[in-house]
């Protein structure tokens, strides 16, 4: 499973011109599933987003997670996190989970963030999404399981 989290200061989501999700201050998700994923796969990286230390501290210190710093958290599916660019000029997808897997890896995800944080946004699985933000730093990090 990979997720590319994005500290920042807002983002939204919109699906026919319609916002489904936004946040303010926070991180933005986007979260990748691949064939070999699992429960625990998304549990691991649940773990690593929530707790991974990418605010600043008094100091200006990488030292705070999104729950210390007080942010909102925003999910968004991304299957092409997985593909795999090594050769050629044309992606493959042959890592990626099935769309039955990854949706159903991908409620679980959602489920377990809300139970242990918010406030959590998500855009809607498998649509056609315009991700909207303003990347804080830049600070991006790949976090894989």
């Amino acid at each position: 499973m990979r997720g590319l989290i994005q500290r920042v200061s807002h983002a939204r989501v919109d699906v026919n011109g319609e916002s489904v999700g936004s946040i303010d201050r926070g991180l933005l998700l986007l979260l990748g599933v691949e064939a070999r994923d699992d429960r625990e796969s998304a549990d691991k990286l649940l773990h690593k987003v929530l707790h991974y230390r990418v605010f600043g501290d008094e100091q200006g210190r990488m030292n705070l997670n999104v729950q210390q710093a007080g942010g909102g958290l925003l999910i968004v599916s991304q299957f092409t996190l997985v593909a795999d660019t090594a050769r050629g000029l044309r992606p493959s997808f042959s890592r990626g989970a099935s769309p039955a897997q990854a949706e159903e890896l991908y409620d679980y995800f959602v489920g377990r963030a809300r139970a242990q944080f918010s406030p959590v946004e998500t855009g809607i699985f498998a649509a056609d999404m315009q991700v909207s933000l303003s990347n804080d730093g830049p600070v991006t990090f790949l976090l894989e399981t």
